[in-house]
């Protein structure tokens, strides 16, 4: 089991069953919407031999949201790093308020999004968003922000998206390119969603209502992919569930990238393939 580690200054909810939110009082009223000045923004990176990487998108992630008066939490995942990227975890939780979520082996993004997610989505009100983004330093926090105010427009999921006018995508190498633009035709022929080009980008935001009733009515059974097409399989999931989905413009900097890439393109292509031929089958 992953082990937690709350920082200070974050207020402590109920602990939530394993694997589910908490439920609330049979017969209670919701709670009333939040405001944006009292919604928390929970930001959730999975790390894998990050070290590099993670210390300076920490700071900035604490510049964007403080700097745009939102108050926050950070959970990070450490996927079974073999560096120091847990160590710098820990350095950043006794100054800002992030908490951490260890695997003593290294599992894989799939299972990391799922800890990651369902950890903050324990942690957080309905109203609250939660935000994932890569850990390398590709993506920058400042859009944070940005993503959780369209949000507040009646929004479930906002993407970070590469496919809208002012987005930009700098030193992914022309074959990555290539799958990411052929793959995004595919997915927008067989899965037309509304407000959606972009069906593959980890950095989004979500109502956090929103995966807390996804998470209680589907369980394990909604993070069921192991690898990188986690990410399409979640948002296909939601899709089904009727969210409403938004982007937002995403200059992509895979050239400050610190470390090499995870991700093993040909494998990860096969493995996504597979998985719409299964959706658009129903399986």
């Amino acid at each position: 089991m992953p082990r937690a580690v709350a920082a200070p200054g974050v207020p402590p909810r109920p602990s939530p069953a394993p694997g589910l939110p908490v439920a609330e009082t049979p017969g209670a009223a919701p709670p009333p919407a939040a405001s944006p000045a009292s919604r928390r923004v929970w930001v959730m990176l999975p790390a894998f031999d990050e070290e590099a990487a993670l210390g300076p998108l920490l700071d900035g992630v604490a510049s964007a949201l403080d700097g745009a008066g939102m108050p926050y939490g950070v959970v990070v995942v450490d996927d079974g790093s073999r560096d120091r990227t847990l160590a710098v975890a820990e350095e950043r939780a006794r100054r800002l308020p992030v908490e951490i979520v260890r695997h003593p082996v290294n599992q894989g993004l799939g299972a990391a999004l799922r800890d990651g997610l369902v950890h903050a989505a324990a942690r957080a009100a309905p109203d609250d968003a939660i935000v994932t983004l890569d850990a390398d330093g590709s993506m920058p926090p400042e859009l944070i922000p940005r993503l959780v105010r369209r949000l507040d427009e009646g929004r479930d999921v906002v993407i970070a998206s590469r496919w809208r006018p002012g987005s930009a995508v700098r030193g992914v190498p022309p074959l990555r390119r290539a799958l990411s633009f052929w793959g995004g035709w595919l997915f927008r022929l067989l899965f037309p969603t509304r407000g959606v080009r972009d069906y593959t980008c980890g950095f989004r935001a979500y109502r956090a209502g929103l995966l807390q009733a996804a998470i209680a009515a589907e369980g394990a059974a909604l993070f069921d992919q192991d690898g990188f097409q986690c990410m399409v399989d979640l948002l296909l999931k939601l899709r089904r569930r009727g969210a409403r989905f938004a982007e937002e413009p995403l200059v992509l900097r895979y050239d400050q990238k610190r470390g090499a890439s995870k991700m093993r393109v040909a494998r990860t292509a096969g493995t996504t393939l597979a998985l719409l031929a299964r959706r658009r089958l129903g399986l």
